[in-house]
């Protein structure tokens, strides 16, 4: 198994974090220089907004250039250049978001563990076994489409208190937002990692992705996929509550 090194100058890497900072910046000194202390997170949803829409696009044209046949997908297959350049994408993004929170917010120990499990799979996908990023894109689709709806429900929510529409349109945004991400990460991502894994643990990936990988990998999606259903749990109830606070003072 052939180790790649990440050169940075002679890499895509470079340039998507260079990209990935600019557009921070440009969210940090001018978008949002009038937000007081969300202009960090605000700026943070800005990056998050120019990744996981391309990533999306560019991972489902990735896959439809490289399989035969997207169902089933060709989990433990050799990565295409195309799929090392998604990755790279992603780990850009990550890399300076991770960043973000060690500078900004240093005690969020959550999502500073989130970006460096995620970019751990990310990198041995791309630079150690060269195998597998067919089954991490199809995994990544299932998380960023829903990046959309969330960076604009969490930067609705960042202006709530000061702007009574954009109150407004975060209590109407609120249960379409929960519904939609309740079914993509509640029902879809258990079901691709459950047939991600069998395929793993059928031996599909003898020979192509060392055990200990796979395993890892698997371990880290599965974690991650337990917090997103907690937190979206977490955000019905508070929902719901205040649902219940608000027919309670009108009977």
């Amino acid at each position: 198994m052939e180790i790649e090194s990440p050169l940075l100058f002679n890499s895509p890497l470079l340039s998507f974090a260079l990209m990935f900072s600019a557009i921070y910046c440009f969210g940090y000194f001018v978008l949002f220089k009038n937000w007081g202390s969300s202009r960090y997170e605000a700026s943070s949803c800005l990056i998050s907004s120019f990744h996981g829409t391309p990533a999306v696009i560019l991972a489902i044209f990735s896959l439809i250039k490289s399989q035969n046949n997207l169902f089933p997908l060709d989990f433990p297959a050799q990565n295409t250049s195309f799929h090392n350049l998604v990755l790279e994408f992603s780990m850009g993004y990550f890399i300076i978001d991770l960043l973000h929170y060690i500078i900004f917010f240093p005690k969020d120990f959550l999502f500073m563990a989130h970006h460096l499990a995620t970019l751990y799979v990310l990198a041995t996908a791309r630079y150690i076994v060269h195998h597998g990023a067919v089954s991490i894109l199809g995994l990544l689709v299932l998380a960023e489409i829903t990046s959309p709806f969330q960076n604009t429900w969490t930067l609705a929510g960042f202006r709530k208190v000061d702007l009574p529409e954009a109150a407004r349109f975060y209590e109407f945004l609120s249960p379409y937002f929960f519904i939609f991400y309740s079914v993509v990460r509640g029902i879809l991502g258990p079901l691709y990692v459950i047939k991600m894994g069998a395929a793993f643990a059928s031996g599909e990936a003898d020979g192509l992705i060392p055990r200990w990988a796979w395993i890892s990998w698997m371990v880290v999606i599965v974690a991650a996929i337990w917090v997103s259903i907690l937190w979206v749990l977490n955000l019905w109830i508070g929902f719901c509550k205040t649902r219940a606070n608000l027919l309670k003072k009108v009977s």
